[in-house]
């Protein structure tokens, strides 16, 4: 997570077009806007740098920035968790972390026609055979535990083949604008800090994520 006092030097390249491409500033010009001093203005911009937050091309007068994709994602991160607090009525969760490979099992159970059936029903769309895993930060598990605690929807186990295959439990969920949903084993065991996410279509290839990559995750309306 990015340091408190970097936040607001990345914010203001940010403001200044730094997401869409390179934009010209100095030292006296972010320590102007951020009203600190040009050395204090130096520091920040090399601890973005040295974060993977920014790229610099240094000149005589100045330089040129651009924010990272690491450096969106975290002001991403920040937007979605204000969103939370100042949603009405409090009833956006915000669960942020890093994806992460999974064992493959998910790309088999959301082949199996009775798990797409009912997700499909459940959810609006049928998935696609697998899920994007995600390692949540430690600040996340509490909210995790509150989605817990809401109404999810049940998704009944069947028998095929001579085989069992057990109950799991879904809720609709959003990663920007794509409708997805939290699937959820039925087994006691399963990890606090993981989710497993799915939606019609390929995440990691729709997101252009890779393991470690930060993914936001949005439950409520």
């Amino acid at each position: 997570m990015i340091p408190a006092e970097d936040l607001p030097c990345l914010k203001a390249i940010a403001l200044r077009g730094g997401c869409k491409g390179p934009v010209f500033v100095s030292t006296q010009s972010i320590g102007t806007m951020l009203a600190i001093s040009q050395q204090t203005a130096s520091r920040r911009l090399k601890g973005l740098e040295t974060q993977g937050l920014i790229t610099r091309t240094l000149s005589a007068d100045g330089q040129h920035v651009t924010l990272t994709k690491h450096g969106e994602d975290e002001l991403r991160r920040e937007f979605q968790e204000y969103s939370r607090i100042f949603t009405e009525g409090g009833k956006t969760y915000v669960l942020n972390g890093a994806v992460v490979s999974g064992i493959g099992e998910g790309k088999y159970y959301m082949s199996l026609p009775s798990y797409k059936e009912q997700f499909n029903t459940h959810l609006g769309f049928e998935p696609y055979p697998g899920t994007l895993n995600i390692r949540l930060a430690p600040t996340s598990i509490p909210v995790r535990k509150k989605i817990d605690a809401l109404e999810w929807t049940r998704i009944k186990g069947f028998s095929t083949d001579g085989r069992t295959f057990g109950d799991a439990k879904c809720i609709p969920c959003r990663i920007g604008s794509i409708s997805c949903g939290i699937v959820m084993p039925g087994r006691t065991h399963y990890p606090e800090d993981i989710i497993e996410v799915i939606a019609p279509m390929a995440l990691r290839r729709k997101l252009g994520v890779e393991d470690s990559d930060s993914v936001s995750v949005e439950v409520g309306p």
